[in-house]
């Protein structure tokens, strides 16, 4: 092993930043040591913790004091506002890096190959959650203008997006929802979001504790159909499983609650497949035809079509990851190829490089799974010694002397935590935790003042 190990991160969400943190550790125990360099695209780190879940969140949002730790720590660089492929290259990696683990995860939409699905007023939901949870890279304004809504979908960010849409705006206030998005939320018209499962409500992908938080919106019924109930023949015997149960009792006080009295309603439809989104200059209708089981743990289609009146479509049927410059890419499964973390170029492993969390294994899982994940791919790393790179330049004073020749506003830990103190402080006087900082340009001035004062 080289006098000390240097490697690079690409991502500093919490695959990327986990994986600094295990390889850390792990080089510790055998006596050596290690420089760790986090490149993130985005001025400030922490990616879909910080852009990816919803601003009335905030007990998920707690594992960004333990991902602080990591930055802290002494051992790892961040350098922020730096965009892979193009402030920086593969190349340059080689030559300045023993190794580089991408962790870049992924931000775009699944698509959904169904008629009508381009029409205006069909969305990605990976955009409308960048847009409420204040991404720099986004429009500051949403087009919510429909009355009707549906949302396709039932994990986590389906009930994200579909909470979102019908929660009063004035109940966000105590969280870091920005400022613009309040205001956008408050002139919605909305009065009816549908979400819409292919399968049975025991099929669901949302955990309880999500399922619960739905069902407390203020002024928002909630709307099932008894026919959604009772159709799988296996339904009394899946109730073993005891989350399954516990969604299951969740969704039953649903149906046994009054409704009529609130101004806004939500609707969760099963057995729904989406087939088209109907319309001509915008949407007008969702058709879904009728599914039921198949009697091989699989659906089948009814034959049975029904339109619901909708303006609005929001996809959320999974995320997919984007292929970076120089690095293989499998454009069906959206992952970079790898072997437990090594990457492939074709049928040989690419020396030097891995991979980790979402652009490794796809988008599924939670924090626990990007863990272990990060773990398997450290482990490779480290066993492949002799195929590390050579750096030409090893020093320190490399990278920020290559950003700075090419003229790149990157930013630092210490600039996150300006960043940081900043919003917090633009919060405090409304009794809230923060206000996110949306602009990048802004983010980068407050993150880099104190250098820019010196000059």
């Amino acid at each position: 092993m080289p006098t000390t190990l240097r490697v690079a991160v690409v991502g500093a969400g919490p695959a990327g930043i986990y994986a600094a943190d295990i390889l850390k550790k792990a080089v510790a125990e055998t006596g050596g040591e290690v420089s760790i360099d986090l490149f993130e695209h985005l001025p400030a780190p922490y990616g879909l913790v910080r852009y990816g879940v919803a601003p009335d969140h905030p007990r998920i949002k707690g594992i960004i004091s333990a991902l602080r730790e990591v930055l802290e720590s002494g051992v790892v660089r961040f350098f922020g506002n730096v965009r892979f492929g193009v402030d920086i290259q593969l190349e340059d990696l080689q030559r300045h890096y023993n190794a580089v683990i991408f962790a870049t995860g992924a931000v775009k939409d699944a698509p959904l190959v169904i008629p009508g699905v381009d029409l205006p007023g069909s969305y990605g939901a990976a955009d409308f959650v960048s847009w409420f949870d204040g991404h720099p890279d986004v429009p500051r304004t949403w087009p919510l203008e429909a009355e009707g809504i549906a949302v396709l979908g039932v994990g986590n960010v389906a009930l994200d997006v579909a909470r979102m849409l019908a929660k009063h705006p004035e109940d966000l206030l105590p969280t870091e929802v920005p400022a613009n998005v309040v205001e956008g939320l408050e002139a919605s018209p909305v009065t009816d979001v549908h979400v819409f499962g292919r399968r049975g409500p025991l099929d669901v992908k949302f955990t309880p504790l999500e399922l619960r938080e739905l069902g407390e919106l203020r002024d928002v019924d909630m709307i099932l159909s008894d026919e959604d109930f009772g159709v799988d023949p296996d339904e009394e015997a899946r109730k073993a499983n005891k989350q399954i149960l516990v969604i299951s009792r969740v969704l039953d006080q649903w149906r046994a609650r009054e409704t009529g009295s609130a101004s806004r309603r939500l609707h969760l439809h099963f057995w729904s497949r989406p087939v088209e989104v109907v319309g001509e200059d915008g949407v007008t209708a969702l058709r879904i035809e009728r599914t039921r089981p198949d009697g091989q743990g699989g659906i089948e289609g009814t034959g049975e079509l029904r339109d619901v009146p909708v303006q609005a479509v929001y996809r959320a049927i999974g995320y997919f990851s984007s292929p970076l410059p120089g690095v293989p890419f499998d454009e069906l499964r959206g992952v970079i190829p790898n072997e437990a973390g090594r990457v492939v170029d074709g049928i040989r492993p690419m020396p030097g490089v891995y991979a980790t969390g979402w652009i490794k294994r796809g988008p599924v899982g939670l924090i626990g799974h990007t863990k272990s994940d990060a773990k398997e791919t450290i482990e490779q790393l480290l066993a492949d010694e002799l195929s590390w790179w050579t750096p030409e330049d090893a020093s320190a004073e490399a990278i920020p002397a290559l950003l700075a020749e090419r003229g790149v506003d990157w930013t630092d830990i210490a600039g996150w935590i300006r960043l940081d103190e900043h919003e917090m402080g633009l919060g405090e006087p409304h009794g809230r935790a923060r206000i996110k900082v949306v602009p990048r340009d802004e983010m980068i001035a407050i993150s880099r003042a104190t250098e820019r004062a010196e000059r």
